[in-house]
C-alpha cells in the first residue's frame, strides 16, 4: 500500500478514536475483548501509518467506533 494513503487512513482512525473519546489503550482493549489481538503500540503504529491494517481489525474498528467505512478510508 502507498505510504501516504496509510498515513491518511491512520490519521482518520486517530481522529475517529479521539472523537469517540477513547485512548489508544482503551480502544486496543476493546479490540482485544472482541477477539482482535492488538496492542496499544500496534494501534499507535497504525495511526501514524507504520503498520498495515488487517481485515478483522477494520471490521472491529468500524463497529467499536460506530463509523462507516468511508469515515475510515476517506482520503
Amino acid at each position: 500500500m502507498n505510504k501516504e494513503i496509510e498515513t491518511r487512513i491512520g490519521n482518520n482512525i486517530r481522529l475517529l478514536r479521539e472523537k469517540a473519546d477513547l485512548t489508544q489503550e482503551q480502544l486496543s482493549a476493546r479490540l482485544q475483548v472482541n477477539g482482535c489481538d492488538i496492542t496499544r503500540s500496534a494501534l499507535a503504529k497504525i495511526e501514524v501509518g507504520q503498520r498495515h491494517l488487517y481485515p478483522d481489525e477494520i471490521l472491529l474498528l468500524k463497529q467499536i467506533l460506530k463509523v462507516d467505512y468511508d469515515d475510515i478510508f476517506s482520503i
